[in-house]
Order: C-alpha cells, then structure tokens, then sequence
C-alpha cells in the first residue's frame, strides 16, 4: 500500500443509472469536510449511520457523522487499526495489525482480542474483515512491512484467510492466495469474495454451514484493496478507480477518481449511499438504481 503524508476529506455526489449498457454516471458538488489525515482507511457504518475509520500511520480511530458533517477521535491509541466492521451487537471490531490482532472494541474503547496468533505463530497483518450473518468473522492476513513493527518478517509461512466461528474457534480457509487484500460477503450468507491484490484476481467462494469455504471461482481479472457490494448483488472493487461488476463477474462501470481508493463500505441506514476513503478523501456516492 502507498502511505501518504497528507490526507482531507471531501463529499462527492454520484447518481448512478445502472442497466445493461454503461451507466449514466452525474457528480455532484465536491465538499471539504476536513485535512491533516496522514492515510485514511477501513470505514464502517454503525447502527446510527455514523462512520468510523481509521488513519492506521497515526494510530487513530475517528468517527465521522454524516448529518452534522463533523468527525470526532472515536479512539487514540487504536493499535495501528486497518479494516473496520461493527457487529450485531454494536462492537467494533478491528484488524490491528501492529502485532497481528483481531480486536473487538467497546464503546468506552476498551477491546477483547478474537484473534492473535495462527497454530502459535503471530499473524502477518490482519487487513480486512467481514462478519456473516451468523456472526463468523473472515478476516485477510497479507504481509505488508510496516515502519512502525518491531519485527522485520513474517512468522506464517504464507499469507490466507482465516475464520472465526460464532463459538470463537480459528481456523484456516483453503483458497491458496498470493495476497488476499479486500473481502466482502453477500448479505444472505452464502458467498464471499476475496481480492487476491497480489494475483490481480478476485475470487468467489461458496460459504458452507460450517464456515469452510468451497467451490472457488475466478470472478474477474482485477484486485482490490477494499471492496463492498450492494443490494442488487453488484460488486465494487477499488484501486486507483472503482470497477463495478454485476453478479455475473460482467463489469459494468469503471468510476475513475484523482486519487487511490482504498476500503468502501455502503451506509447501511442511508440505503442509497456508500463512503469511499482514499488516501486523500472520502467521497460519499448516493446510487440510484
């Protein structure tokens, strides 16, 4: 990932006409809302609609409010926190890759550990996480050296996707990944896609009851650092741009900005619209089908 001295945060408005042929793409008026962020990323929605994300450099959490336009340091010492995703119960949960956590973070910003080690050995950098329905956690272990680690190399001898069961067992997924990055599954439980960032792939997999995932199958020839997808089964890949490609791996749209997108989650409350933070801004996106 490319570490940026200086980030702002803008609004961007983007109404998007989607059908069979290449969406009618509108922007609208583009706001500043703040500056001095160092590298923002790994927003997630709460149940209020507020967004928290991450400047990992920093070691912040900060918490954005959509209606008042304003952002707050929701925790200061966030143990350099990358991807973000809030549970049914309104935990936060975080991959912190400073010494390979999963962390599960309370409103009064203290935290339980899910997750820190893989058969004794720490993890590389938990990147990105998503939690099924069912409350498993799937969550991407690539290996990204980070100036601020004490350790120079990796103790696992590859770089996966892991699992933790709603009972809290870990464990291993099959994929056999170069460097899985962004991952998101479908809202009903039963696919995950995972961003091979290292293989410019992204892949689909089946989710079985007990977790494991199986029948896996290329779904289109780009990787992507974060990535969501919304209620019509589309999904959205970012990179220096956002892909949109339909359920079918069929790309639909290519969403071209100034700067590097990194993680996008859609405001679940705000059924219309979805967050970007790129290494420089956030863009909200309203999409109207």
């Amino acid at each position: 990932k490319i570490i940026l001295k200086s980030a702002v945060v803008v609004i961007l408005l983007l109404s998007i006409g989607c059908s069979k042929q290449t969406p009618k793409l509108n922007y609208g008026e583009v706001n500043l809302i703040k500056s001095g962020f160092m590298f923002t990323e790994g927003p997630s929605t709460d149940a209020n609609g507020q967004v928290y994300f991450t400047d990992q450099p920093d070691n912040k959490i900060f918490k954005y409010n959509p209606q008042t336009d304003s952002i707050s340091i929701f925790h200061q010492s966030a143990e350099r926190a990358n991807g973000l995703y809030f549970d049914k119960n309104g935990h936060l949960l975080a991959c912190a890759d400073e010494l390979g956590k999963i962390i599960s973070i309370n409103q009064d910003t203290s935290f339980t550990v899910l997750a820190q080690n893989f058969e004794g050995k720490q993890f590389n950098g938990p990147n990105d996480l998503w939690i099924a329905p069912n409350g498993g956690i799937y969550f991407t272990d690539p290996y990204y050296q980070r100036p601020y680690w004490q350790r120079t190399k990796a103790d696992l001898p590859s770089e996966d996707v892991y699992y933790i069961s709603p009972e809290g067992k870990l464990g291993k997924t099959e994929g056999d990944f170069v460097k899985p990055n962004g991952l998101i599954g479908t809202p009903d439980g039963q696919f995950l896609y995972v961003a091979d960032i290292g293989a410019s792939k992204t892949y689909r997999f089946k989710i079985s009851s007990d977790g494991s995932l199986t029948e896996k199958t290329l779904f289109c020839n780009e990787g992507s650092d974060g990535m969501t997808i919304d209620k019509h089964g589309n999904v959205y890949l970012t990179n220096d741009f956002v892909s949109v490609f339909d359920a079918s791996g069929t790309n639909i749209a290519k969403l071209k900005f100034p700067k590097y997108l990194l993680m996008l989650p859609f405001l679940e409350p705000i059924k219309t619209n979805c967050l970007l933070p790129l290494a420089l801004r956030f863009i909200k996106l309203p999409l109207i089908r």
